[in-house]
């Protein structure tokens, strides 16, 4: 059986799959969003299926939504061949229990899928309708930034702000083409939601448009009150959010149990542009969202669903105690010494007590002092779920390489952030041990080099380059304190927030960075010794 709209008329045999059908009328919804679309989203990749398209699957089962959602990829428009076209629109979504159970049902909640650079002027039909209420994004912190590495301007972009928002070719200059005729064809509003795992996305999202409205409206490209129109509140909201749900690539296991029930073509696939698409999603159970409630067009009843609304302040405190305590510090220092110690599973790792230990020690012992209590979720209570259930899932195939991508940009906020609060609180830095072990953890992954002394591929990085360069010639089974190597790197506030030197932590990593390079099973003498205050 092929996933197709005309297989789900055979409800036998997605029955016996045990993979639970749409119970709404998927024609009427591809209709009535045609007609009054509500929710366009930018960003095709697995979370969005496994998170907002299932969101918005039950709103439509509960019949409080009629409307779809309009999904658009701007960066790899083969996700919308493969994964979207080719399966019309349709989405299996295996949810793994850390039970071991797992709940398979089909996404049919996307009532179009777009490529942005062939079909623009759809879009720019969409926004012009007065009935859409949101945009939302899951396209990665690095699709918000207007430059390069070296400080100017990306090309496309930079054509773009002087051609005005008639044919943009980059990403952001055709979001912000879509606002323009949003707002020439009578300014309706609008929330522009920003659903990526990056601190105040909804700021670094409204800076991007700003920008590019403040530029076309100094070249002259455009009328100087739309500039007027993306800054009123009133008119284009820019809301704060918080998300995190664990959704790794897919898995080569969950497709043999789809094939073992009889389907065809779940085969999974690479892109030109290296992104993992197949047409079924997987991810844990677990999912947060919370977004500050300021949407001047109204909003689906998303918080039927579970979404949480409340305000800015609070999703910020969530959003921290996520970001740099309670998750993400702990799955950078899985990911950098899982890499180092040869585990491709997350959950494997979890079996490793000396890992345990360390994220522990990075969460529990120095991140929970000096985190805000966010008051809708508790923190303790979090980082218990984290630890206790969620990255032990054994079901979970996600693994320390696709977590160590983009190192470098997460380093700043999963513990530079920790170690501002430290500064701010006036508490005493020279008790830190584990974060310290951690940076000299990801300094040493840097090398490229395993703890058995096999090479391996490093993950991708915008940085890896400049970092590799910066330490090339430390091999190893090399001796020394490295600090020629290493200042530059320690003392860049870009990568940790802090210049490490000025805060009595830099030569600690120095140390801790020649203990881990002295020669094969160095890593794991040191991690040994350093959790378990040897």
């Amino acid at each position: 059986m092929k996933l197709t709209n005309a297989s789900l008329k055979d409800k036998s045999f997605w029955q016996k799959a045990a993979i639970a059908l749409p119970r709404f009328d998927r024609d009427k919804m591809i209709a009535a969003t045609k007609a009054s679309p509500k929710w366009v989203h930018f960003g095709a990749g697995n979370i969005f299926r496994a998170f907002p398209a299932a969101m918005m699957q039950q709103l439509l089962e509960q019949g409080l939504e009629t409307t779809g959602i309009v999904v658009a990829e701007g960066y790899d428009g083969e996700i919308i061949d493969k994964s979207f076209t080719a399966f019309d629109n349709l989405t299996i979504l295996v949810t793994l229990k850390s039970d071991g159970t797992t709940e398979k049902s089909i996404i049919a909640s996307v009532a179009s899928a777009m490529r942005m650079d062939t079909e623009l002027a759809v879009l720019k039909e969409i926004f012009a309708s007065p009935s859409l209420q949101m945009a939302s994004f899951t396209i990665t912190e690095k699709g918000y930034s207007l430059k390069g590495r070296d400080g100017s301007l990306f090309p496309d972009l930079a054509e773009d702000l002087k051609a005005g928002p008639a044919s943009p070719k980059s990403y952001l200059g055709r979001i912000a083409c879509l606002l323009h005729e949003r707002y020439t064809k009578g300014a309706f509003p609008i929330a522009m939601v920003s659903m990526d795992n990056c601190s105040h996305n909804g700021d670094i999202l409204f800076a991007a448009m700003d920008a590019i409205a403040a530029a076309w409206a100094e070249n002259g490209v455009c009328d100087k009150s739309f500039l007027n129109y993306i800054r009123n509140k009133r008119k284009v909201s820019f809301p704060w959010s918080m998300i995190d749900k664990i959704t790794p690539r897919p898995d080569d296991s969950v497709r043999d149990m789809l094939v073992s029930c009889g389907l065809e073509d779940m085969q999974g696939t690479v892109t030109s542009k290296n992104t993992y698409v197949a047409p079924f999603v997987n991810a844990e159970e677990t999912q947060y969202l919370i977004i500050e409630d300021v949407f001047p067009n109204g909003r689906p009843a998303l918080d039927k669903a579970g979404v949480l609304f409340t305000s800015k302040e609070t999703v910020d405190r969530v959003e921290k105690m996520k970001v740099c305590t309670c998750l993400n510090p702990l799955h950078t220092s899985l990911a950098v010494f899982g890499c180092l110690l040869g585990y491709t599973r997350i959950s494997e790792e979890m079996k490793d007590a000396d890992l345990v230990k360390l994220i522990e020690g990075v969460g529990y012992i120095e991140g929970l002092p000096v985190v805000t209590d966010p008051g809708i979720i508790k923190p303790k209570d979090f980082i218990d779920q984290v630890i206790k259930v969620r990255l032990p899932n054994p079901f979970m195939p996600d693994a320390p390489q696709r977590i160590a991508m983009d190192t470098s940009l997460k380093v700043p906020i999963r513990f530079g952030e920790t170690l501002k609060a430290y500064k701010e609180s006036g508490k005493d830095y020279a008790g830190l041990k584990f974060i310290p072990l951690v940076i000299a953890g990801w300094l040493r992954y840097l090398i490229g080099i395993n703890d058995e002394g096999q090479p391996f591929e490093l993950s991708p990085d915008p940085n890896l380059e400049t970092l590799k360069s910066q330490i090339n010639g430390i091999e190893l089974g090399n001796t020394g304190t490295f600090h020629d190597k290493l200042e530059p790197i320690l003392s860049n506030s870009a990568y940790f927030a802090v210049n490490l030197y000025e805060i009595g932590l830099g030569e600690k990593i120095e140390g801790l960075f020649a203990r881990m390079i002295a020669g094969k099973g160095a890593v794991r003498k040191t991690l040994d010794l350093s959790v378990n205050m040897r």
